[in-house]
């Protein structure tokens, strides 16, 4: 697409304007979005108005916000697809078993990217939400999938994003080959003290992570071990429904 005066193209504009939106902000005035995505105001309402005729915005009073057909566009990823499809029913297992929200989750753009998640009435905090995006360095589901890793990622991640990781993890390599040897991960209090985080990876045949189940417990509950057991069987049947089967 041909590029603006200041050098950015249109498809720049376009990303920075659907990627302006997040949790807190599911909803923006024209204005106030050309200011998060950076976009002169003539050019945010000339896009917007394209967006909204493809159905990839839509209106909600005098704002706008993400439109239905991004998600339809979404669920259209194959893998993504099969991989809720099969972890679906082994989710709701864990979900009955432990009692406490659900999550599935994989590594995308160095951040935990959260696929699905089961609610429960009752379940202690969890800030995990679908297709919202969370730290690696402070969740459990993060320190699992870069546990288990290939290794030209894990090093990747590392040189982009070490100082971050080893100002909360100081011995990470140590703690890795910890996950990595008792197969699952667990941090406590790191997003919110009074809660546990604890993920499981889901393996491909070479060993590693495709995905990541995970639940958050209440900190110092004896849910700890029953929600690890369940993990893992959950996790293994995922991985042989995908046609995976992962070492050991």
């Amino acid at each position: 697409m041909a590029n603006s005066p200041s050098g950015d193209s249109v498809l720049d504009r376009l990303v920075r304007i659907l990627d302006a939106f997040d949790a807190g902000t599911p909803s923006l005035t024209v204005s106030a979005l050309a200011r998060r995505a950076n976009v002169p105001r003539a050019s945010a309402y000339r896009l917007v108005e394209e967006l909204l005729r493809h159905g990839l915005l839509a209106r909600e009073g005098g704002e706008v916000r993400l439109g239905l057909r991004l998600w339809e566009l979404a669920n259209r990823a194959s893998s993504t697809l099969d991989l809720k499809r099969v972890a679906m029913p082994f989710m709701e297992d864990v979900n009955q078993v432990v009692r406490q929200n659900t999550q599935l989750a994989v590594l995308h753009d160095d951040e935990v990217l959260v696929l699905e998640r089961l609610s429960r009435p009752g379940s202690v905090v969890n800030q995990a939400s679908v297709a919202g995006r969370m730290p690696v360095h402070l969740t459990s589901m993060g320190l699992a999938l870069l546990a288990f890793s290939p290794a030209p990622v894990l090093e990747g991640y590392l040189e982009r994003h070490g100082d971050r990781m080893r100002s909360s993890h100081p011995d990470l390599r140590r703690e890795l080959a910890h996950i990595r040897q008792t197969g699952y991960a667990s941090l406590e209090g790191f997003i919110d003290t009074d809660t546990t985080g604890v993920a499981v990876p889901v393996l491909d045949r070479r060993g590693h992570a495709l995905a990541v189940l995970a639940v958050v417990v209440p900190r110092g509950s004896d849910l700890l071990r029953p929600a690890v057991m369940a993990l893992r069987t959950a996790a293994r049947g995922i991985s042989r429904g995908l046609g995976e089967m992962p070492p050991g």
